[in-house]
């Protein structure tokens, strides 16, 4: 079942499983793939990769040598890599692992080789926030049109909508966090202007920022995003994602004006409004820490919402 040269990641093979005759199948037909693609892409397909959890991630080398990577993504609906192949297309390589080669009837793409995580790097919070910050600048393209992406209005009533189910789930709507969080969502939605809106990743998180092989220009180690969601939003929901993450830093200490001093530092190194960036990030802080809360990561997840709690003033 498995491919003969390597074995899936533990986390890909078992979602696989659960999906039944499906997912038997697709591992059952992953060596005659890989072999289709090496040849259909003129690729030596080499070693597999970690960090994939719904795909199987393998290095590969096209034929005039460029370093690429080969991701076949298990069949299920939410983990279709069309819609990455769709934004990573819109970007061309701007900000963004750039897009060689995909296959939607086989779920896969062939994208640029890059380096480290961020993630893995153990640099200090505030250089990976500068990082995260300078790469989302010259990875916020232009568009004039949603292109096919959820727009910012449709996903701030997405996630007032999830807020509203898990926190009923969860049995905590009637926590004040929910309500500003849901206060925040209805004024996201309505401050939605096309003219101001770019091609946002979605995920902008430290483990989504890869380093560039590349030699750096003049000393300055660049970085690129992979895996993104794809959104038609202003600026300021990338920004939430740095505003939630590192949570136990925020409740290191007194959690709201840390909080404050994030949104200043992520607002001062972007050009961003400090009141788009804080409330995209509360409304992260909750809909994300009740997804924890959901799938079973309990401490993380109440960490989330603490800090939320904190941020209520």
């Amino acid at each position: 079942m498995a491919l003969p040269s390597f074995q899936l990641p533990e986390e890909v093979r078992l979602k696989a499983l659960a999906l039944g005759e499906a997912g038997l199948n697709w591992m059952a037909e992953l060596g005659p793939v890989v072999r289709a693609l090496e040849q259909n892409w003129q690729l030596s397909v080499e070693a597999p990769l970690h960090g994939g959890s719904a795909s199987l991630v393998l290095s590969a080398v096209r034929v005039d040598g460029t370093q690429a990577v080969l991701k076949i993504g298990i069949p299920d609906e939410s983990c279709m890599l069309m819609s990455q192949a769709h934004v990573l297309k819109l970007a061309q390589g701007r900000g963004y692992t750039r897009l060689f080669e995909y296959d939607e009837m086989r779920n896969a793409i062939l994208v640029e080789r890059l380096g480290t995580p961020l993630a893995h790097q153990n640099l200090p919070i505030q250089a990976q926030i500068e990082i995260i910050c300078t790469s989302l600048k010259a990875a916020w393209v232009p568009l004039v049109a949603p292109n096919g992406l959820m727009t910012g209005a449709d996903k701030a009533k997405w996630l007032a909508q999830f807020i509203k189910d898990k926190a009923s789930e969860l049995n905590v709507p009637c926590a004040k966090f929910i309500k500003r969080a849901l206060e925040f969502a209805a004024s996201r939605e309505a401050m939605h202007n096309p003219s101001h809106c770019v091609l946002v990743h979605g995920d902008a998180h430290a483990a989504n920022i890869l380093q560039q092989l590349t030699e750096p220009e003049n000393g300055v180690i660049t970085y690129k995003f992979i895996d993104p969601d794809g959104l038609f939003a202003e600026p300021a929901y990338d920004l939430a994602i740095p505003m939630r993450e590192w949570s136990d830093q925020l409740l290191a200490g007194n959690a709201l004006y840390r909080g404050q001093e994030r949104c200043a530092l992520l607002s001062t190194l972007t050009g961003i409004d400090q009141k788009a960036i804080w409330q995209w990030g509360f409304i992260e802080c909750v809909s994300t820490g009740l997804l924890l809360l959901q799938v079973g990561m309990t401490d993380l997840g109440t960490e989330l919402l603490t800090v939320a709690d904190c941020w209520v003033h």
